[in-house]
């Protein structure tokens, strides 16, 4: 249940963000576009974190809720950093959080697949021990 929340609460944020943006005409500037997308790419990569964590039976919230802004500030702190000192410090954020957020859907993917294939080979199996108790009643 808790992961299902998270994915509607993600889905909802997402349907806000963009009828708040599309409405009032909000634009960001050009100068904060790269710090906005390292930092929205950290948010992903902890809501993914978190739906695996759900999954695997250890979400906890105040940790979701303290990763999520700390991951996103530290991100976007990085690539502020970096654009200081002059060293492309976003794309080496862009390439580990993106690396975890591939983990991660990589992670969630296979343990549906898991389930569905489990799913599938109980009912198979059940189907044979139904067949053979109805061939067993015929002979």
């Amino acid at each position: 249940m808790k992961v299902w929340l998270l994915v509607l609460s993600l889905a909802g944020g997402f349907a806000v963000g963009y009828i708040l943006f599309d409405r009032f005409n909000w634009a960001i500037s050009v100068e904060y576009a790269p710090y906005l997308s390292v930092a929205a790419l950290a948010g992903l990569d902890t809501v993914f974190g978190g739906i695996r964590a759900g999954i695997e039976g250890r979400f906890q919230n105040d940790i979701f809720a303290s990763g999520f802004v700390l991951n996103t500030l530290l991100a976007a702190g990085l690539a502020w950093l970096g654009d200081k000192i002059g060293v492309n410090l976003a794309l080496v954020a862009v390439i580990a959080l993106g690396t975890r957020v591939f983990l991660n859907l990589s992670l969630i993917r296979r343990y549906y697949l898991n389930n569905l294939a489990m799913a599938r080979s109980r009912q198979q199996s059940d189907n044979a021990a139904n067949l053979a108790t109805v061939a067993q009643k015929l002979e």
